[in-house]
């Protein structure tokens, strides 16, 4: 990447549970912009059909109202369930995001959460939506709307859409009612090896053996995190204490045996990275992909 484009991406900074900062690069408002290009004409286009289907349909039956009762309601849905939906089950990407490489995050580190994502697109129609009717349709929303509602319906439009370049990590209403922010997605950890000293160390004989239900418990996101925390030691800028605290937490999530507890934080974690990682990528040929921990340890037996 050239200096002056490094130097001109916005970076933001996040805890996470584990206590570890993160940074992850702020995705640019042009990038932004035509990620919602492409999904506002997708939309455009499934609603276009929606409208044409039900007048159709509606003819058919002479009952044009009960078409355009059921275009209008189809045409909330879609026009909401689209971006809630895929945000919701692709990891905070729409189609437009995954293009442009972009993805919804958590402001806080924490779990993108449904109410989150539900908020921020929400948010969307009394952005653009609504002013956008009362200006090219104001007779839609109040029967004898004065012309100087137009006017008001331009200034509303003018200044939601100027918020993001006033904010310094770009984000609009939605964003900022829900907790979110939009960044470039990271690389995912699983395409590449660990980047130790040496390679990644096969196991050893000795080594901790985990059982599936303690590998199912965490997810691609916390594996990234394990990697950074193994980094850091090996380069030897993490606390030995810091080292610590991840393991002990670690054991405490899955049910480590308590008898085990003391045994050395570092290989403990590099035999919990090897197996963590065997199992996601196991799963990812099968075509399924967890990007998170569950919400409850197994009960150890």
């Amino acid at each position: 990447m050239p200096p002056a484009e490094a130097r001109s991406l916005r970076r933001h900074r996040i805890e996470t549970p584990e206590g570890l900062p993160l940074e992850f690069e702020v995705a640019p408002r042009l990038d932004r912009a035509i990620a919602f290009g492409l999904d506002f004409a997708l939309v455009t286009a499934a609603i276009t059909a929606l409208w044409l289907m039900a007048l159709i349909a509606g003819a058919s039956l002479q009952s044009l109202e009960l078409g355009a009762a059921i275009a209008l309601v189809g045409h909330f849905v879609l026009r909401n369930g689209y971006f809630i939906v895929s945000e919701a089950r692709r990891g905070g990407t729409t189609l437009g995001k995954r293009a442009m490489k972009l993805r919804v995050l958590s402001r806080d580190g924490g779990p993108l959460t449904v109410e989150a994502i539900v908020a921020r697109n929400l948010m969307r129609d009394l952005e653009t939506f609504l002013p956008l009717i009362a200006l090219l349709a104001p007779q839609a929303l109040v029967p004898e709307a004065p012309g100087w509602g137009r006017w008001l319906s331009v200034l509303w439009l003018v200044l939601l859409g100027a918020l993001p370049f006033f904010s310094r990590d770009g984000l609009r209403v939605g964003d900022l009612v829900a907790g979110t922010i939009v960044a470039r997605a990271p690389q995912p950890v699983l395409l590449a090896d660990l980047a130790l000293p040496g390679g990644s160390a096969p196991a050893t004989v000795g080594a901790p053996v985990f059982t599936r239900e303690q590998l199912d418990i965490y997810g691609i996101h916390e594996l990234q995190v394990l990697e950074r925390v193994l980094r850091q030691s090996h380069e030897g800028t993490l606390e030995a204490t810091v080292l610590d605290d991840i393991a002990q937490r670690i054991r405490t999530k899955i049910g480590w045996p308590a008898e085990r507890a003391r045994e050395p934080a570092l290989p403990f974690l590099e035999a919990f990275y090897r197996a963590q990682r065997g199992r996601l990528e196991h799963q990812l040929l099968l075509g399924q992909r967890r990007e998170r921990a569950k919400g409850k340890p197994p009960t150890p037996t």
